[in-house]
């Protein structure tokens, strides 16, 4: 590769960086062809760009990147390969599911809004994050919970009146 191959690499590697607040580091060496093919496929529904990228380059990318990668570039050893997505727990799912088959991918490390996690521990924590649209959903459910309480007791109040009227008139 040369110089100039090296630096365009660094910042296409440095623009998907700079579009994402959610990157997860792997290592998926010692995968088999099939395998790889459906790690790729299952990225692939669930929105997941899963790239093989050259440690260095990656390093270079996020010195340049606008996030602070913290402690993340020292994970950057053997062969890596970057989830980069838009929902923070689903590259750590399918991780996950993955490893239910396979020892294989192992996270190295991620970035997630800021915040920095390393090593393969931290896969059961990633992969239960709550994405926005689940915590959206439950703030939804918890703020229409009392509003659904009133409307069924106000219901049940017209209901027994109903049945009241209906005694007075029978």
């Amino acid at each position: 590769m040369t110089r100039e191959e090296k630096s365009i690499a660094i910042e296409v590697l440095t623009a998907q960086l700079a579009g994402t607040n959610i990157v997860y580091v792997s290592d998926i060496s010692g995968m088999n062809a099939e395998t790889t093919s459906n790690l790729r496929r299952a990225c692939f529904k669930a929105g997941i760009k899963l790239e093989v990228v050259k440690n260095t380059l990656l390093a270079k990318a996020m010195e340049a990147s606008a996030n602070d990668y913290g402690d993340l570039p020292s994970v950057l050893t053997g062969n890596s390969a970057i989830f980069i997505s838009e929902i923070a727990n689903a590259p750590g799912k399918i991780i996950k599911d993955f490893r239910k088959k396979s020892a294989k991918p192992v996270l190295k490390g991620a970035f997630i809004n800021s915040e920095i996690y390393i090593g393969d521990d931290q896969l059961d924590a990633l992969a239960t994050i709550k994405s926005k649209e689940e915590l959206i959903g439950e703030l939804i459910g918890l703020l229409q919970s009392p509003a659904q309480r009133v409307i069924s007791a106000l219901q049940n109040q017209f209901a027994k009146s109903e049945e009241a009227t209906e005694e007075v008139e029978a």
